[in-house]
């Protein structure tokens, strides 16, 4: 089957009259073109079609490179917490909040990685876009790294199955033994806001627009996966060094 373009539907119109381009009025043009849409109205899907693939091209060619530009950031932020091997060879980052759905249903897998893969370091990005209650977790979270409790603290809130907001925040916070005054003063500190207002910035580098988001190494892979993909990530990470 012959496939038309605007371009090649146009070069045939002509073709088929007796004029060239340089005979004809922009309005004759126009309605060659028109006509030539009417009777191949295919041409309109096709333009649409190149030109969302070149969106999306553009877009991800603007995320590797501000990937790249903000590497050190995003896998050696000082302010970011990191579970699994600190000194893993393979750095994965993650973006996400406490209320999200599809960030519990991947916490699961992200722990199995972690497990099974003693060489892979995890970059922790606290990103709660899900309103004032995610906010509020996320900076509960943050503040915990002051009694060394993040990890147990993290996975407590993703294990939760009830809305992460300030009653079940300190009510985990509780259970776990922590300070709980102690908590409300940290949650205040300027590296608690430093790293949440870093999070937005990357993210609105990069594009991403929901939670969870993942990096691999150059790859961004926005959304939830599974354990054998993130496992297939990883392995390719390492492989390219």
């Amino acid at each position: 089957m012959i496939r038309f373009t605007t371009s090649t539907a146009l070069a045939l119109c002509l073709a088929a009259t007796s004029v060239s381009a340089e005979d004809m009025t922009r309005d004759q043009m126009q309605e060659l073109v028109l006509e030539t849409i009417r009777e191949n109205p295919e041409i309109i899907m096709e333009a649409l079609q190149t030109l969302q693939n070149r969106e999306e091209q553009a877009k991800a060619d603007q995320a590797q490179a501000m990937l790249i530009a903000n590497r050190d950031a995003l896998e050696r932020d000082p302010n970011a917490p990191v579970m699994g091997n600190p000194d893993g060879d393979v750095t994965v980052v993650e973006f996400f909040d406490y209320n999200c759905g599809y960030c519990r249903r991947v916490f699961g897998d992200v722990e199995a990685l972690m497990e099974e893969d003693s060489n892979v370091r995890v970059v922790m990005r606290e990103w709660p876009i899900l309103g004032e209650e995610s906010v509020y977790a996320a900076r509960a979270a943050l503040a915990s790294r002051a009694q060394g409790k993040y990890a147990e603290f993290h996975n407590a809130l993703m294990e939760n199955s009830g809305r992460a907001n300030e009653a079940s925040v300190m009510s985990i916070a509780g259970k776990l033994g922590m300070d709980l005054e102690q908590l409300k003063r940290d949650m205040d500190a300027p590296e608690v806001a430093a790293h949440i207002q870093t999070s937005m910035q990357l993210t609105q580098a990069l594009g991403l627009n929901g939670t969870p988001a993942f990096i691999f190494g150059d790859q961004l892979v926005p959304g939830a996966i599974e354990l054998e993909q993130m496992k297939e990530l990883v392995a390719m990470t390492r492989d390219a060094g």
